[in-house]
């Protein structure tokens, strides 16, 4: 492989325009594929590492503006921002062991474009943009935006992100969640954020679709106020807004059939729609001798 070491942004910025370079950050996604993807070895990288101009964030009384280079570390050990925006912390938390909470980077989630990805989620239900960076200019995009298709982003191969801004605002709801086979350091078989705020309901899921994504159905379900009694209410909602696969990790069914049942566990206390009805069917158990819990 070759490494080019640049110290300045628009040093880095000149060497992905010149070349098919790969920007690199922590370096987290590139080493765990590194044995088995063997192209990856040929390739040129442009290591971000030492460009202060990306490793600042900025909590102010608007918004909350991550450097390109932030850590989930550094979120996670900064008490106001995790008051500010709390799920932020609690999914970096999820993000592997601490030496990958060091290292990787929320830009590096996002660009990564994993449908998996625990940062990517909250980041999406705080309203998150993009302000991504080039030799050509800059350009904002809604992370909800930012997204074509699995591993398809609005994103050129010359440019950065070089911060990601959050809207600061008072939300009355923030919940992250995340479904996995144990309770750390381990990728999301389903997961959600959602929060509620002046601007509307943001629903949230990943490990459903070809990307982490919006849930405009669900959201228009809360926003009406309709009445679901039971976990199997939201599945029409659902059907619209996730396209679940079976992988090594689990099934479709299974993951349409938990993000139903932690949507409902969430939003039945919260919400005056939502709880079993005198008439409605005892839940299922979430397992059963034809659909194992995986």
């Amino acid at each position: 492989m070759k490494l080019l070491l640049p110290s300045a942004l628009d040093e880095a910025l000149d060497m992905l325009a010149a070349s098919e370079a790969i920007p690199m950050a922590g370096g987290t996604d590139l080493m765990v594929h590194w044995p088995q993807n063997l192209d990856a070895h040929s390739r040129t990288y442009v290591d971000l590492s030492r460009i202060d101009a990306l490793r600042g964030y900025r909590l102010g009384a608007d918004e909350l503006v991550l450097g390109g280079a932030t850590t989930y570390w550094d979120v996670i050990e900064d008490a106001a921002v995790c008051e500010a925006f709390p799920m932020l912390a609690r999914a970096a938390r999820q993000v592997g062991a601490i030496q990958i909470q060091t290292r990787g980077t929320w830009a590096g989630n996002i660009v990564n474009a994993s449908p998996a990805a625990d940062g990517v989620p909250v980041l999406m239900a705080y309203d998150a943009s993009l302000e991504l960076v080039s030799t050509r200019g800059t350009e904002i995009v809604a992370l909800a935006d930012f997204y074509r298709g699995y591993k398809q982003m609005r994103r050129t191969h010359d440019q950065l992100i070089r911060a990601i801004r959050l809207p600061r605002r008072s939300y009355t709801i923030e919940h992250f969640e995340k479904v996995g086979a144990r309770k750390a350091q381990a990728i999301t078989k389903v997961g959600f954020a959602l929060t509620r705020s002046e601007v509307g309901w943001r629903v949230v899921a990943n490990s459903v679709a070809p990307t982490v994504c919006r849930c405009p159905a669900v959201e228009e379900v809360l926003t009406s106020e309709r009445t679901v009694s039971a976990p199997e209410g939201l599945l029409p909602a659902l059907d619209q807004d996730i396209a679940p696969i079976d992988d090594l990790r689990s099934t479709a069914a299974y993951r349409r059939r938990v993000l139903a049942r932690v949507l409902y566990a969430c939003l039945a206390p919260l919400c005056p729609g939502f709880g079993p009805s005198k008439t409605a069917s005892p839940i299922p158990p979430l397992a059963g001798p034809d659909e194992p819990d995986r």
